[in-house]
């Protein structure tokens, strides 16, 4: 019997080696760029890092990503100029673009179909919400006001759950020395990106939450005036975030799903002079599919018909006044 042990012990490791040797050369486990916050306390990527962001899981999309010097995923640095004609694309992991060449980005289709008559700064990063966001064009105020027109991709449901600005200490904690240590493991890496962790991972929140006295089932679903009650909290919270750091009405534009923001929502806007674009209704009404075939982020086309909707508004509201 101990020597049976023995041998599964023997076997279980090598079989892991292999399993890690296989990863390795097949590319399945990202390179995970490293978080920081800035002096200003703003948090982004390290500036100058580069890697492969692989999702999927068959290394169904191997994407190339280029952190500048601001911390941004980009093929070029952001220098705003009082010369020239700038546009900056602010939000989430849609705009950060780990699942598109960074060469051939949303901002570099939008550059190319005006005929580099502008320049476009994509200030993504994943999990920024609205007071991530607002907070960054506050905090580097000098070069945003550089900047001729701010799009800001907003969803409702998800970018307006808190009023005030702080660090999500959640997201840096991925960067503790026991994260960093596991990730040197790409076997690790490529199991947490497919999900065969995820077990494991609801399992110990499942205990933690009867632990603390909660409940391990997951919540029902809000009824109808619960929603409209978390629906005037968000707008309160935008109220709240554009009374704290400011708001250009003259130059920033929501990028928004229409067909799935609050008409509550809209008719603050409208009533106060928000500018906004819907992107929803030409991607549902699009007979080619829009996202990736593995999770819900924009695809090329999907893309394309983004930048499209933002050029459009550029040559209506920018360029056709520019000197």
């Amino acid at each position: 019997m101990k020597k049976l042990i023995t041998q599964l012990g023997i076997y279980s490791v090598l079989i892991l080696i292999s399993l890690e040797i296989l990863v390795r050369i097949f590319y399945l486990g990202e390179d995970k760029p490293t978080r920081f916050v800035d002096g200003k306390s703003v948090e982004k990527w390290v500036p100058n890092q580069e890697g492969y962001s692989v999702t999927g899981n068959r290394n169904q999309n191997f994407i190339r990503y280029n952190i500048n010097s601001s911390g941004f995923n980009s093929y070029q640095e952001f220098i705003p100029t009082e010369q020239g004609i700038e546009v900056a694309l602010v939000g989430d992991s849609f705009i950060e673009g780990f699942h598109q060449p960074y060469k051939i980005s949303i901002g570099r289709k939008i550059e190319q179909r005006l005929n580099d008559r502008v320049k476009v700064f994509e200030y993504g990063y994943a999990g920024y919400d609205m007071a991530d966001q607002l907070h960054l064009i506050k905090a580097y105020e000098e070069d945003f006001g550089l900047i001729d027109r701010i799009y800001i991709k907003l969803m409702f449901s998800n970018d307006l759950t808190r009023g005030e600005y702080f660090i999500e200490e959640s997201r840096l904690n991925l960067e503790s020395p026991v994260n960093k240590l596991l990730k040197k493991s790409k076997l690790l890496v490529y199991f947490s990106e497919i999900g065969a962790l995820n077990p494991a991972r609801n399992l110990v929140r499942d205990i933690m939450a009867v632990a603390k006295g909660g409940n391990a089932k997951e919540q029902p679903e809000k009824d109808e005036k619960e929603v409209g009650r978390a629906h005037e909290i968000y707008l309160e919270n935008f109220k709240n975030l554009v009374a704290l750091y400011g708001y250009n009405k003259q130059k920033t534009v929501l990028l928004m799903d229409q067909s799935t923001t609050p008409q509550l929502f809209l008719d603050y806007l409208d009533t106060n002079g928000f500018e906004y674009i819907d992107f929803g209704a030409d991607l549902n009404a699009s007979k080619r599919k829009t996202t990736l075939v593995y999770d819900r982020h924009w695809n090329n086309h999907g893309r394309d018909l983004v930048a499209e909707i933002i050029v459009k508004d550029l040559k209506a509201n920018l360029l056709d006044t520019a000197p």
